[in-house]
Order: structure tokens, then C-alpha cells, then sequence
């Protein structure tokens, strides 16, 4: 995936800002915060998550699949890696 090297500090920072939340919610646990606002930072969390696997996914699509330059031999590669990580992951 040699095109997040584009955008590779925006992904490093997002990465951090997601690894922040996770170390509140672990802080969050051992202290016996209240179980609603552990909930409230989970879901926080997972939907940084999601929004950091929807940007590496449109990145695939825009530099594997949709890319004008590609050959049908590469978009079908890069069609196909998509395919599988949504059948993977989307459950």
C-alpha cells in the first residue's frame, strides 16, 4: 500500500489520537469508572475505528480500482483485496 505514504503523518496522527482512546478506556476500567461512560468511550473509539478503515478504504479504491492508469489485470487485483477484506471484516 505504497500510496499511504502520501498521507502517511495524517494516518500516524489519527493512529495516535484512536491509541489515546484505548489507553482512557483501560484508565477508565481500573479506576471502576461508571460502566455508561466506559460504554459512551468504546463507542467512541470503535467509531474512530471505522473511520480510519473507511479512509484506507478509499484510498484502495481511488489507487487500486478506480485509478484510470491501472490495467484491467491490476484494477481486478485491487477489486478482488478489496472483495476479500469486506467479506473478512464486515460480519
Amino acid at each position: 500500500m505504497g500510496h499511504t505514504v502520501t498521507g502517511k503523518k495524517k494516518l500516524v496522527a489519527r493512529i495516535r489520537r484512536i491509541a489515546g482512546q484505548l489507553a482512557a478506556i483501560e484508565r477508565a476500567i481500573e479506576t471502576e469508572t461508571d460502566c455508561s461512560r466506559v460504554l459512551q468511550q468504546v463507542a467512541a473509539a470503535r467509531g474512530a475505528m471505522g473511520g480510519l478503515l473507511n479512509e484506507l478504504i478509499e484510498d484502495h479504491l481511488r489507487h487500486h480500482v478506480a485509478n484510470p492508469d491501472l490495467s484491467e489485470h491490476d484494477r481486478r487485483i485491487g477489486t478482488d483485496e478489496l472483495i476479500a477484506l469486506i467479506r473478512r471484516y464486515s460480519s
